[in-house]
């Protein structure tokens, strides 16, 4: 994993925790990777692995086991969702609409890219 400036390597990782929850890599109810696993895979600090596991389970996203390790909740991939959603509308979208004003885009120029973006992107089949 190639980790970015721009953001804390624990919410990088979180991300990479939450993305292969979403892609039912790691499925609701089973056991994740440790943390000393996690940390070796992604060669990264253990204490690393662990704040973001503290973190994951602040959001309920993830729980502990006593003597069986971390799992992902039954609902985790809706947390999830809830999650980013909250973190793209506050801290990300601000951004874009920044850009938007200064490159003087419009909603119209916007939404017509966009509904090409999705008609191209996920065609309909019937």
């Amino acid at each position: 994993m190639e980790f970015k400036d721009k953001q804390s390597i624990y919410l990088q990782i979180a991300d990479y925790i939450c993305e292969r929850i979403l892609l039912g890599k790691w499925p609701s109810g089973e056991r994740i990777p440790s943390v000393r696993d996690l940390a070796a895979m992604l060669e990264v600090n253990p204490n690393t692995v662990m704040r973001t596991y503290d973190f994951l389970q602040n959001k309920e996203i993830i729980f502990n086991k006593r003597g069986i390790g971390y799992s992902a909740d039954d609902n985790a991939a809706n947390k999830i969702l809830r999650y980013r959603k909250e973190r793209f509308l506050e801290t990300e979208l601000p951004d874009v609409f920044r850009t938007l004003y200064l490159l003087n885009i419009t909603m119209d120029e916007l939404n017509s890219r966009y509904t090409k973006f999705i008609t191209d992107t996920f065609p309909v089949t019937t």
